[in-house]
């Protein structure tokens, strides 16, 4: 008996990403086609590119969910993989800087951001680097990942993979990209299987580093900081973050138009398309700071509906993760559910002031195709887990059923 997928397809997560993907399309014209038509260009177009990925990504999710899984847990794929994305890293170096870091490879009409699909590779390798220690783990917890030593001794070690990928990244400099990673690797650790209380122990310390580097930039001031060469990019993001009216029309600028927007929206919002911010006011309205523009022209309440739409696939995706008995179906549901978490918390935190800007786009919401297609691979192949989770567990109910059957006849031939 063979059991078509199609019949098993989650709608509770299918349903709110479509939602979400064509809540962005409205929202990407409403954000862009102002300033289009300025500049003599179709208000269309970037909607039009936006259209584009989106059914780009409706294909890729129709081709992941027919892939068999075992597919992903081929580790010379998975290794070239990530050697391509590092020849894509370091070659991002030489082409032009766009928004002060070197995060786009520009070749012809094609523009892509290797670190965006790093983001789904490093889920990828740590849930097949974690499953294929499940065994151990259960026997030494956390020493079966770290092998007993602290830092990594091999170049094919887990940790030294994600570091140095995660290094390239933050040299370019992209640390909203980069802090998406780390997050979603330590979320990924903390849900491998070993005991909560290492989970407890990184959230901790990862907690009181945080607080340190802000104690110690703000003892020291911002200006110590922009001394120092390498660091003069990241040191503008923390003097926003610790005072953006300071210098509301240099490193603050965007911040300080943030808090305008959200200040216009109210509850109830301008209306669609009347914000005033996206018109020259606040950089990057359509992409980074797109959710601030969400509250300006649907106020708090429509935003927070919108917030909570995604919450709920987010919900969705790791109640998938959770129920799936194989533990690399289960690690790598709960790692896009990580990374859709991480996402929205850098975005929505870096544009409220709750954290430094990083300069990340928020999920399904803003102008970016890289962005859409790279999130909407990983939920294919969270529906993929799904249908094949349930598949197996009717699978296992049929079996069991016949079991019950033979030893029903057995037990009546026995006592006749």
């Amino acid at each position: 008996m063979k059991i078509d997928k199609r019949h098993l397809l989650n709608y509770s997560i299918l349903l709110p990403y479509l939602a979400l993907s064509i809540i962005g399309l409205i929202i990407v014209y409403s954000t862009t086609s102002a300033n289009l038509i300025q500049d003599g260009v179709s208000p269309f177009s970037l909607v039009r590119n936006q259209s584009l990925f989106l059914v780009l990504s409706l294909a890729a999710i129709t081709f992941i969910y027919r892939l068999k899984l075992n597919f992903l847990k081929n580790g010379p794929l998975l290794r070239f993989a990530l050697f391509i994305e590092m020849i894509l890293l370091i070659a991002a170096r030489f082409f032009p800087r766009v928004n002060g870091a070197y995060g786009w490879i520009s070749l012809g009409p094609i523009t892509f951001q290797p670190a965006e699909y790093l983001k789904f590779l490093m889920v990828w390798y740590l849930a097949y680097s974690f499953a294929k220690e499940q065994k151990s783990i259960e026997v030494y917890d956390y020493q079966a990942l770290t092998k007993g030593y602290l830092l990594p001794r091999s170049f094919v070690d887990w940790r030294f993979i994600s570091a140095g990928l995660i290094g390239l990244v933050v040299a370019m400099p992209d640390l909203g990209n980069a802090t998406i990673i780390l997050l979603t690797v330590i979320l990924m650790y903390s849900v491998s299987g070993i005991g909560y209380k290492w989970f407890s122990a990184v959230l901790t310390t990862l907690t009181a580093v945080s607080a340190a580097i802000l104690g110690f930039i703000g003892i020291v001031g911002v200006q110590t900081i922009e001394r120092i060469p390498i660091f003069g990019y990241i040191a503008s993001r923390f003097s926003a973050f610790f005072d953006p009216f300071q210098d509301a029309q240099g490193a603050g600028l965007q911040l300080a138009n943030s808090y305008y927007a959200m200040s216009n929206g109210g509850w109830f919002g301008r209306g669609l398309g009347n914000s005033i911010e996206k018109k020259g006011y606040l950089p990057e309205a359509h992409t980074d700071f797109v959710f601030s523009i969400v509250i300006e022209e649907l106020g708090l309440i429509g935003a927070g509906l919108i917030l909570a739409l995604v919450f709920f696939l987010i919900l969705r995706i790791l109640l998938v993760g959770i129920k799936s008995k194989n533990a690399f179906n289960s690690i790598l549901a709960l790692g896009v559910g990580g990374l859709l978490l991480t996402q929205v918390f850098v975005n929505v935190g870096g544009v409220s002031g709750l954290i430094p800007s990083t300069g990340v786009t928020f999920p399904f919401l803003s102008q970016g195709g890289n962005s859409l297609l790279v999130l909407s691979v990983a939920i294919g192949l969270v529906l993929n887990i799904d249908a094949n989770e349930k598949r197996e567990e009717i699978y296992r109910e049929i079996e069991e059923s016949y079991e019950d059957v033979d030893e029903t006849y057995y037990e009546e031939d026995y006592y006749q």
